[in-house]
């Protein structure tokens, strides 16, 4: 099975995609990187820009699943809406492709792959990091992306590990060491 992770924005869109295979359901990396927009160009032209070029990744990787990550509306109206619009543009190429989409919010995934909701983004990269044995940490938007495919690589598998709530329950500590040494048990680290 082959995740594509994406989290969207008007001027960079980073991407992530893993393989689940074998028996063990192993994570393995594909791929992953962040695509830039000319943000020289008005907003029309990069969701246009965002929209062919996803197209043409969506027919290169072949994804089975996206996973994408969930609105979320911060202080700043006018950036959550620009944002939006991004995501409509990646939810309609995505459903003209006939690809199943699931979104998550972004503390289900820090809860998934780090343990706690509340992780910070270098604290994700780093999990992503070690999960997927990258050699570095990958960009900021890249990692983002590789945590969404992670996340939803072990909510098909292990549902029980997240919460598709929006406010998933805050594990304990013992929660949290069953759910990571779980996660290590089913990528064949131990």
């Amino acid at each position: 099975m082959r995740i594509l992770g994406i989290d969207p924005g008007s001027r960079k869109v980073g991407f992530g995609v893993i393989d689940i295979v074998g028996t063990q359901r192993q994570m393995l990396h594909v791929e992953h990187g962040v695509m830039r927009l000319n943000d020289k160009q008005d907003l029309v032209m990069r969701i246009q820009e965002l929209a062919q070029r996803l197209q043409k990744m969506l027919s290169e990787i072949k994804p089975n699943y996206v996973a994408l990550e969930d609105i979320f509306m911060g202080e700043n109206v006018r950036s959550a809406l620009i944002l939006g619009q991004a995501r409509g543009a990646v939810l309609a190429t995505l459903g003209l492709g006939n690809i199943s989409v699931v979104n998550l919010s972004a503390t289900t995934v820090k809860l998934a792959v780090t343990g706690t909701g509340r992780a910070t983004k270098d604290q994700v990269g780093k999990m992503v990091q070690a999960i997927l044995k990258l050699e570095k940490k990958p960009a900021e938007d890249a990692g983002d992306a590789l945590a969404l495919a992670i996340c939803y690589g072990q909510q098909c598998f292990r549902p029980q590990l997240i919460s598709s709530s929006p406010a998933p329950k805050r594990l304990s500590r013992n929660e949290k060491q069953k759910a990571l040494y779980d996660l290590a048990v089913a990528q064949g680290k131990i």
